[in-house]
Order: C-alpha cells, then structure tokens, then sequence
C-alpha cells in the first residue's frame, strides 16, 4: 500500500504540481469534483466498518448459512438488489458496494477482504476468516487491486471446490475448479504478491476525461464486416435516390419544339 500510494501521489505531484486534481465525475456542464492524493490514503476495513456504518453484526463463520441469511436479510432490509444467486459473496459485495464504495471519492482502501471474496489471496496472518488484500478505490471506483498469493495447493484446492458450489448454484464470477494450477502449486512458489492496476481509469482521471475510448489506443470498434456492409447499404440507397432525382428531373423537362 505505501508504494502504490507514493507512486500515485508522486506522479500526481509530477503531472499537476500539486495532490489535488479536478475531475468531471458528472459531465463536463456540471461542476468538477475534487480528489485530493495526498498520502497518506485513507484505510477502510471491509468488515469492520461495514458493521459501524450499517449498524450490523455480521457473524464471524462467512461460510455458515447463518451468515447467508443475516446478508440476505440485510440487503432486503436497506432494499438493496442482488440478483441470483443469493450467494454470501454476492451479498456481502453489493453491501459494501452500497455503503463503503460510495465514501471512496478521495483515494481510499478497502482491505482486509473475507476469503469467500478471494479465493487466490493468502490467508491472513493474524485475523482468521480474512486475507491480506487491499483494493484502491478513487471516485466511487476500482482502480488497484492487490493482495500476498496463496501457495498453499491443499488450501487452494478447498477454495477452488467453495468456488466451485458458488459456480454450479449459478454464480458465473465464482472461479472454476483449476486442477492445472494447484499441480503446479505443488511444484513450490515462494513468497509471491499480485499487484494490478486500471491504467486506463487512472488515465481518464489525471486528463479529465468522460470516456474511456478517449484514452485507449485501440477503443472497441464494431466489426470491419458490419461496417462495410452498412456503408454498402447507404451507397446503395444514396444511388436509388439519385436515379430517382434523375428521373424526376426527366419528366419535368419539357420537349423541344
């Protein structure tokens, strides 16, 4: 965390000359927001300041269909939506998109994320249940995702098989059962970290921009195919139109005497 914080303020320092920037969140006719990188940035523990700010009790065993229901009961109770299936996972992350995401306009991170959310993070080392992950949120979204790799095969196979439930129940994000990666686990990998980063959300923020087309090299376009065959249709229906201007113009000639 505290190099992805120098890093960021470091090179906002760079570009603006100072930490705090203006962004258009709303659109360029509505007034800029401010997003200060100061470092250093604020922490926000998943669980525990999810309970403070919802007021909740979640129960300590994430994996209990105690904890399903209570998520489940929570989310109908603030009537937030989370569509099937109903997994612990779902629900806890569509609470803590509700309440701690929106208070992650300044950069801010949300750490300390139950294993049930992150099936490839090491286990913590000093608070049960949890890993040691961090994701960086600036204005409301996800910008750097990171967290110490599991090398523990025999662990990361229970993890792929708690997926796997999740994935035959309906839940598509819930990862597939990797017998490949786990052989290899077996193999050894040493103390390893993931660290990863939306250069092109960073991107739209340090120029101001509201689409992410105007900041990638090579935007989404429709297929070459589609296009061609429009531009064929609209040729054909511009010379239809001609020819029938032409005739129109022919038949108000009047003959020559």
């Amino acid at each position: 965390m505290g190099l992805t914080e120098q890093m960021l303020s470091g090179m906002v320092k760079e570009l603006t000359g100072g930490y705090i920037i203006k962004y258009h969140a709303n659109g360029v006719d509505k007034e800029p927001i401010e997003i200060d990188f100061t470092p250093p940035f604020r922490r926000i523990d998943m669980i525990e300041d999810l309970e403070k700010v919802a007021n909740l009790s979640i129960p300590k065993d994430l994996a209990s269909d105690e904890a399903n229901k209570y998520l489940a009961d929570a989310c109908t109770k603030f009537e937030i939506r989370c569509a099937p299936p109903q997994t612990t996972s779902r629900l806890l992350d569509k609470l803590v998109g509700h309440f701690l995401e929106e208070m992650c306009v300044n950069p801010t991170f949300i750490i300390n994320h139950p294993e049930i959310m992150s099936p490839l993070a090491k286990w913590h080392r000093s608070k049960p249940g949890l890993t040691e992950r961090f994701e960086l949120f600036v204005n409301k979204h996800e910008l750097c995702n990171a967290y110490t790799e599991l090398n523990d095969p025999f662990v990361q196979r229970q993890r792929f098989a708690d997926q796997l439930k999740d994935r035959q129940s309906g839940d598509d994000e819930a990862m597939a059962f990797d017998e490949t990666f786990c052989t290899a686990l077996e193999y050894g990998l040493p103390p390893t970290a993931g660290w990863g980063i939306g250069i092109d959300r960073l991107a739209m923020i340090l120029t101001d921009s509201q689409n992410i087309k105007e900041v990638i090299f090579f935007p989404a376009m429709r297929p070459q195919e589609e296009t061609s065959k429009e531009s064929q249709n609209k040729l054909s229906e511009q010379t239809k139109a001609k020819d029938a201007q032409n005739q129109t113009n022919c038949s108000a000639t009047p003959e020559a005497s």
